[in-house]
């Protein structure tokens, strides 16, 4: 936030030290003589070895006016004293320092828009710090420093006054007090020139915009000239991208008004005309592969020139370039313009220079995480071959991560050697923990909790630990659980699960009685491409049917058919596969994944299996929708049914909203929600960008329709029977995980189900 400051002398100080450098030979010549002793005078607090280490002389040299001349330059860099002079005693050198003040705080008054220790730090990285020596130039230096980033922030009122309180043993307090005032709002934004598109058409493109009943939290409507230059790129790309090759920004005028609090924006701009592709031809060297590079190429004759369509295909010829070991390849494009009759030719020229191989991976900007958490997860090998490709999906894998919030890659020639190239892979270090919190409220339940605490990257090891509690009144959960994500060298990663969970499944009659489930599982996950993985693991579980006169029939029966204890070591295996554009927001890409269990011995034997699939698509408006199916069968084997206790459950969060949660299915005689043996869900979203928010994809309002039910073992799941349910709803991802409240009504509805039409949850819903 704060860059370092530039540590410089003062031109003052500079030119005292050189006029009293060349007044000494020039007004006290001193006759050279051999010196027998020297003194230093007026220290307080600096070490003499630091005055001594200075000088350029010692005990037995030959002293001359050169040899002060030096040591009098060397005393005044070390930046300690404002005052040195040598003077010259018989054969004594007498060296009398004026020390400077040490600081002994620095404090902050009004300061309110920026935190207090990125200020703090950077400000002693740049010499103003306790105990560092007073510097009244550097004072002066971070004094206007600090005003440039309040204009920054849009505060042009903004002052900045330093105080310099001298206290005993010639230390100093300094103190920064700031006058903030309010931030300047941008009162309107003018496009002057536009004919082809309207202009809230071009002003919806822009990230800048004027106060709305949103902008105090996407703070749009302050001023920065970085956000203006790049809204004005993006108006060029718009123009650009619809055939006005020649468009132009003529000017821009940034006016604020005399209280400095309201900024107006003009910008006058020239479209030109749009212009068509007649033809795309490529010249140059294309390593025999004209026929590959000419299939990257997203243009084509007759249609209307795209300037995104232009740079996507350099950098596709870059990247396949890249991928033969060509890191220095250079494409460009070289219109042909006929402006009479509006047509354009694109020439596009490569020169692929030499191929390379990289001699080494750097990794920086971890001050957390372990190198070798980065490192395993490159798929370019140092000492082999560069390949664009396998940099890229390198990079792509330490992004999925998720323990950064930014990774660059980038390519550094190796001096003297023009076949080898570094890479230095930068990342920024982001929390890795998280809190999710859910919560719902019903009639019968009141309000229950999930709590989850997790570390994804326990001491930057890339390991994750986590703690999961479920505090609702009929179902509680104790879960820890442990994940090494590199259990072996090859990528093998192990889980190891340990929980304790009760339930009571909701009784009509008011009675409480309870499941208990002991258990333990460990699961590995085999990586079988770069994008897919394997599960396989196993557990043990016990599984005990508490008696009261409330339990319900179906479970009843089963406790006395098959015993209040059950044991069993269920095996698991899945396959996954996530290719969304984001974990958290993701508006394109799919999700996948596959989990089957076996209870393969012990007292029950079942098969239990839950298939999903997802897809984001992107829409126009800033629009994206979603679709989610997920479909679960259980089956019973050696001869008894479906364990009760393994049942599906329906309705609620991640399931069919609106209807309460765990609601739907099976209803045992006594009246309690027992789930079922077979489950199907449909969930579909359609998102939409909060009015005034701009392209800020944090916080966005979604409209949804559901449908899904639960059956028993063997029966049929019938598309009559589902329950559904629309409503809308809003979506923030908020600083402690993302945050999903629901309203809906019911649309298909049985008249004993059990409705709640507002839900909320901190977390992922699906």
């Amino acid at each position: 936030m704060f860059p370092a400051f530039p540590i410089a002398p003062a031109r003052s100080l500079v030119a005292a030290v050189t006029l009293a450098v060349l007044a000494v030979p020039a007004a006290r010549a001193v006759t050279p003589f051999t010196i027998k002793d020297i003194r230093v005078e007026g220290l307080q607090r600096t070490d003499p070895g630091t005055v001594f280490a200075a000088l350029p002389f010692r005990i037995g040299d030959t002293y001359n006016d050169e040899k002060g001349a030096i040591a009098l330059r060397s005393l005044f860099a070390t930046g300690l004293f404002k005052d040195v002079r040598i003077e010259i005693e018989g054969d004594v050198a007498v060296v009398i320092v004026d020390e400077r003040p040490v600081i002994a705080t620095v404090t902050f008054d009004g300061l309110k828009e920026f935190d207090k220790d990125p200020l703090t730090k950077s400000l002693k990285e740049a010499g103003i710090g306790e105990g560092l020596p007073f510097d009244r130039a550097l004072i002066d230096r971070a004094e206007q420093e600090i005003k440039r980033q309040y204009l920054s922030r849009s505060l042009y009122g903004a002052e900045v006054v330093t105080t310099v309180t001298p206290i005993e043993r010639n230390r100093v307090n300094v103190t920064f007090t700031m006058t903030e005032g309010d931030a300047a709002r941008i009162r309107d934004i003018r496009i002057v020139g536009a004919k082809a598109f309207s202009p809230s058409t071009l002003l919806g493109l822009f990230d800048l915009t004027t106060g709305g009943w949103l902008t105090w939290y996407t703070k749009s409507d302050r001023y920065s000239r970085a956000k203006l230059n790049a809204d004005l790129e993006t108006l060029r790309a718009y123009y650009v991208n619809r055939g006005y090759l020649e468009f132009a920004v003529e000017s821009t005028q940034v006016t604020i008004s005399p209280d400095k609090q309201e900024i107006s924006i003009t910008i006058s701009i020239r479209e030109g005309q749009p212009y068509t592709v007649t033809g795309i031809k490529l010249e140059g060297d294309y390593l025999g592969k004209e026929d590959e590079f000419r299939s990257l190429v997203r243009l084509k004759p007759g249609e209307p020139y795209r300037g995104e369509a232009v740079t996507e295909t350099t950098k596709a010829f870059g990247d396949l370039f890249g991928a033969y070991g060509y890191a220095f390849a250079r494409v460009d494009s070289r219109p042909e313009i006929d402006r009479a009759k509006g047509l354009v030719a694109i020439t596009l020229v490569a020169e692929p220079q030499r191929r390379v191989y990289v001699r080494r991976v750097d990794v920086a900007g971890n001050t957390r995480t372990r190198d070798e958490v980065v490192r395993r997860e490159f798929r370019q090998l140092e000492s082999s071959w560069y390949d664009g490709n396998r940099i890229k999906l390198s990079r792509d894998r330490v992004d999925r991560l998720g323990y950064f919030k930014d990774v660059n890659v980038e390519t550094n020639e190796v001096a003297g050697a023009p076949d080898q190239v570094d890479l230095t892979v930068t990342v920024g270090e982001k929390p890795t923990g998280n809190l999710l919190i859910g919560a719902n409220y019903s009639n019968a339940e009141k309000l229950g909790l999930t709590l989850s605490v997790k570390q994804d990257n326990v001491f930057g090891s890339g390991n994750y630990l986590g703690v999961e509690v479920n505090t609702s009144k009929y179902y509680r959960t104790l879960v820890l659980s442990a994940v090494d994500p590199y259990f072996t060298v090859d990528g093998i990663s192990r889980a190891l699960d340990l929980y304790y969970r009760t339930s009571r499944p909701y009784n009509a009659q008011g009675d409480t009685y309870q499941i208990a489930t002991p258990g333990a599982s460990v699961r590995f996950g085999v990586p079988v491409t770069d994008f897919d993985t394997v599960f396989v693991g196993i557990g043990a579980e016990s599984t005990r049917i508490g008696t009261s006169t409330g339990i319900p029939n179906s479970y009843f029966l089963y406790r006395e058919t098959y015993g209040a204890n059950s044991f069993s070591v269920p095996l698991t295996l899945g396959w996954a596969r996530d290719a969304r554009d984001s974990a958290l927001a993701p508006t394109a890409g799919r999700y996948q994944r596959v989990n089957l269990e076996w209870g393969m011995a012990g007292d029950v034997r079942y098969l239990r299996s839950n298939l999903q699939y997802q897809e984001y698509w992107p829409l126009p408006w800033k629009m994206s929708l979603m679709f989610n199916a997920e479909l679960g069968l259980g089956k019973g084997l050696g001869g008894r049914p479906f364990p009760i206790f393994k049942n599906f459950y329906g309705g609620g969060l991640g399931s069919v909203r609106v209807f309460e949660q765990s609601s739907l299915g099976v209803i045992d005689p006594t009246g309690a929600f027992i789930g079922g043996a077979r489950k199907l869900n449909f969930n579909t979203e359609l998102y939409f960008p909060v009015p005034g928010t701009g392209n800020d994809k944090t916080l966005r309002i979604f409209a949804f329709a559901d449908a899904g039910n639960v059956w028993r073992e063997g029966e049929k799941i019938d598309a009559g029977s589902l329950r559904a349910s629309v409503g809308v709803g809003l979506s923030w991802i908020s600083p402690v995980g993302p945050l999903k409240l629901s309203w809906g009504v019911p649309v298909k509805v049985k008249p004993n189900d059990r409705i709640q039409r507002f839900q909320f949850q901190i977390g992922t819903a699906f």
